[in-house]
C-alpha cells in the first residue's frame, strides 16, 4: 500500500484541522473585513497591517510567538492554566489557534475587497425600505459579496492544509494528535522514504493546482459575464 496508516491519519487531521479554521475564520474575519472596508478611522492602516502581517512573516516567527505566548510561561498560557484549561502548545487546539494567526489574511483580504466593490447605493437603497443593519447586510452584502465569500474560503482551506512551519512549531510531530500531512511528508524525507513522500506531495501539488484552477476559472467566467 503506497499509503501507511500514519499517512492516512495526517490526511484525515489536516482535512478536520482546514474545515474547522475555515468556518472559525469565516465566522471571525467576516466582522474584522467589513469594518476594514467601512471605517474611515485611522486604525484601519494599522490593524490592516496586524491582519496581513502572515503574508510577509516567516511562518517560525509566528509559530515560535504563538509557542511562547501558549506555554506554561505565557501570558495565554497562565491565563489558560488559570481557567483549569491546561496549555494549548502539541495539541490539535493549538493547531486550530495558530492557523487562525496563520490564514487570517487568506479570508480578510477577499472579503474586505468584496465588501469594498459592493459600495453604499445598495446599501442606501436598502435603507429607503426600511431594513435595518443586519437584514441589510444578510439580504443585500452577503448575496453580493458571494464570490469573495467563495474565494476567501477556499483560499483559507487550501493555505492550512499548506501549513508547515507554525503547525510544526505549535504542535510537534505526535501522530494521530498533531501530525499533519506536511509534516509527514518531511518525516519521509528524513528517514529516506521518497516513494510514501512522493505520494503526499504529489496529492498535495494537484490538490493546489485544481485550487488555482478553480479560482481563475470562476474569475474569467465572471470577466465573460461582464
Amino acid at each position: 500500500m503506497p499509503l501507511t496508516q500514519n499517512d492516512l491519519d495526517a490526511i484525515l487531521l489536516t482535512l478536520k484541522l482546514a474545515s474547522l479554521t475555515t468556518l472559525l475564520l469565516l465566522l471571525i474575519g467576516t466582522p474584522i473585513a467589513w469594518w476594514l472596508a467601512r471605517t474611515a478611522s485611522w486604525l484601519k492602516r494599522p490593524i490592516g497591517a496586524i491582519v496581513a502581517l502572515p503574508l510577509v512573516l516567516p511562518p517560525t516567527v509566528l509559530g515560535f510567538y504563538l509557542l511562547v505566548s501558549m506555554g506554561p510561561n505565557g501570558f495565554f498560557g497562565q491565563l489558560t492554566q488559570s481557567l483549569g484549561l491546561g496549555t494549548f502548545t502539541f495539541t490539535f487546539t493549538g493547531l486550530v489557534i495558530g492557523s487562525l494567526f496563520y490564514s487570517l489574511p487568506f479570508t480578510v483580504q477577499p472579503l474586505q475587497n468584496a465588501f469594498e466593490a459592493i459600495g453604499r447605493a445598495p446599501l442606501e437603497a436598502a435603507a429607503t425600505l426600511r431594513a435595518g443593519p443586519w437584514d441589510s447586510f444578510f439580504s443585500v452584502v452577503v448575496p453580493l459579496a458571494r464570490p469573495g465569500f467563495i474565494t476567501a474560503a477556499v483560499l483559507s482551506f487550501a493555505h492550512t492544509v499548506g501549513e508547515f512551519g507554525v503547525v510544526l512549531m505549535i504542535g510537534g510531530n505526535i501522530p494521530g494528535k498533531t501530525q499533519v500531512v506536511s509534516v509527514q511528508i518531511y518525516n519521509h524525507v528524513e528517514t529516506m522514504e521518497y516513494a510514501q513522500a512522493h505520494w503526499l506531495a504529489g496529492g498535495m501539488l494537484a490538490f493546489a493546482f485544481i485550487v488555482l484552477l478553480a479560482l481563475y476559472s470562476g474569475r474569467a467566467g465572471k470577466l465573460r459575464a461582464w
